[in-house]
């Protein structure tokens, strides 16, 4: 899917400073867009890590304004590289009752309706107004135990530990306009809208981007210990489309106060819209990244997914049967300040093979003279 650089920035790119990667005929580009017109950056910062650790986020040759897109042969990437990704899970209440209801009905899509009912019931109002971590929440915990409701996701909802997971390998992350997978033996899987921090080595957020946390519900539901298996397959880590940096007309309040909007548009003329709405969100964004960095390095940073509020219920073919991918969807996830994240919906053995591993990326940078300026 071809997508136009215009098309995917927020309206206020010319007020924005944005960083990203193109695939160009020789290999991978940084670019960056500042006052409306697109850089390569490359010469000066062969990665975007690199540009994150030095904050080297201007200079090099203009490649001419956005609205005359990329030149000729080169198209959008992932906006990161050498980062780790890291995801955070189960920040929402409404998505700690969803996960419930997936451990609940064992991954079965048409049991989730009545087990759904119940939960809301008892446990949706108390987890909507308890702080995790605090003492209410430890009370809260302990009503829930003696009633038979307790789970391992409540835990991770309102205890003092934030789910934080690594969401997919360095460099296997896929962009905006790429096919994003589901795996073909998923009956019950949904997209994740969600904004994504961008952040150095030492936890400080320079940014943010926008991410689909491609999720498989059935094998989740199964068990908690195919988590990995759940979330990281074969282009099913969507992140893009540029990243954009703090400054005077976005700060991280404008990240606690996002909205992220969803659209999924089927083959068979099916509409889905949703919403994640980030001042609904349990844990504080700089919460859930000093518990990311705990006492972990990341020489190169990371990338932390924040958690979604969409959990889709809507019916889409079976009645009770709740939401599942089809083929063919096409899946935008927006947000004001950020643009837009397009991709089309295959599976993760049809989706095109991720070959630039470390290795070949580091190859492809020396045959280019530009290994020094990672």
């Amino acid at each position: 899917m071809a997508v136009r650089i215009l098309e995917s920035l927020p309206a206020d790119y010319r007020q924005g400073h944005f960083i990203g990667r193109a695939q160009s005929p020789d290999g991978p580009c940084v670019i960056g867009i500042v006052n409306g017109v697109i850089h390569d950056l490359t010469a000066i910062t062969s990665t975007v890590a690199g540009a994150v650790a030095r904050r080297s986020f201007t200079g090099g040759p203009a490649l001419g304004p956005v609205d005359n897109g990329l030149p000729e042969g080169w198209s959008l990437l992932t906006p990161i590289d050498l980062q780790s990704i890291k995801a955070s899970g189960v920040t929402f209440a409404l998505s700690a009752i969803e996960r419930v209801i997936e451990e609940r009905a064992r991954g079965d899509a048409t049991a989730a309706a009545a087990i759904r009912t119940q939960l809301e019931d008892k446990v949706g109002a108390g987890i909507r107004s308890v702080v995790p971590g605090s003492a209410a929440a430890a009370q809260l915990k302990d009503v829930l135990i003696k009633e038979g409701m307790w789970s391992q996701y409540l835990e991770v909802a309102i205890g003092p530990d934030a789910e934080i997971f690594s969401k997919a390998p360095t460099l296997s992350a896929v962009g905006t306009g790429a096919p994003v997978g589901v795996r073909s033996d998923s009956h019950w899987n949904n997209p994740e809208p969600e904004v994504v921090l961008v952040c150095d080595a030492d936890g400080e957020v320079v940014g943010a981007t926008l991410g689909n946390d491609v999720n498989l519900r059935d094998f989740e539901g199964r068990s908690a210990l195919l988590l990995s298996k759940a979330k990281d397959n074969t282009a099913s880590c969507a992140i893009g489309p540029f990243i954009r940096l703090f400054d005077d007309n976005f700060t991280i309040d404008d990240v606690r106060t996002a909205d992220v909007e969803l659209t999924i548009e089927g083959p068979e003329g099916y509409l889905l819209e949703g919403r994640n709405d980030m001042s609904q969100i349990s844990r504080d964004p700089l919460d859930l990244v000093a518990q990311c960095l705990s006492e972990h390095h990341y020489p190169d940073g990371f990338v932390l997914f924040c958690g979604t509020l969409f959990a889709p219920t809507q019916d889409r073919d079976t009645p009770g049967a709740g939401f599942t991918h089809k083929v063919g969807d096409v899946v935008t996830i927006r947000s004001r300040k950020l643009g837009s994240l397009t991709n089309t919906v295959t599976t993760s053995r049809d989706a095109p093979a991720w070959t630039m591993g470390i290795a070949a990326f580091a190859r492809n940078l020396a045959a280019r003279g530009l290994i020094d300026r990672i």
